[in-house]
């Protein structure tokens, strides 16, 4: 831990276009996402439509697609794209020194909104 960020591993740890999870003892899991362009986004690992794992959806650019009916959910913003309508809740992720960091009180949230 750094102060307020939560150290969760290496970025090289987590897949280009892909994703790995992030469990919270009592909360919601948090998924983090890298981009093709080495950017890094963080959102509660669920999709606002039917609660599908997003971290299981697949990466196209700064977007993911839900794995159980394809909603697309901006990865800067957590707001379903398009015609869909919902938001999945954000939280602050930042590298420093190829290390992955989360905001600590946003992931506390997730387990006191649980």
């Amino acid at each position: 831990m750094i102060g307020d960020w939560l150290d969760i591993g290496a970025l090289a740890e987590i897949p280009a276009r892909g994703a790995r999870t992030i469990a919270v003892a009592g909360g919601e899991e948090i998924a983090v996402f890298r981009t093709g362009d080495d950017r890094v986004f963080a959102l509660v690992n669920r999709c606002p439509h039917k609660h599908g794992p997003l971290s299981q959806g697949i990466v196209h650019g700064h977007a993911v697609a839900c794995p159980l009916h394809n909603w697309r959910i901006s990865l800067e913003t957590g707001h379903a794209l398009g015609e869909d309508k919902g938001c999945t809740p954000t939280i602050p992720v930042r590298v420093d020194a190829g290390r992955v960091l989360i905001a600590r009180m946003a992931a506390l949230a997730t387990a006191m909104a649980a």
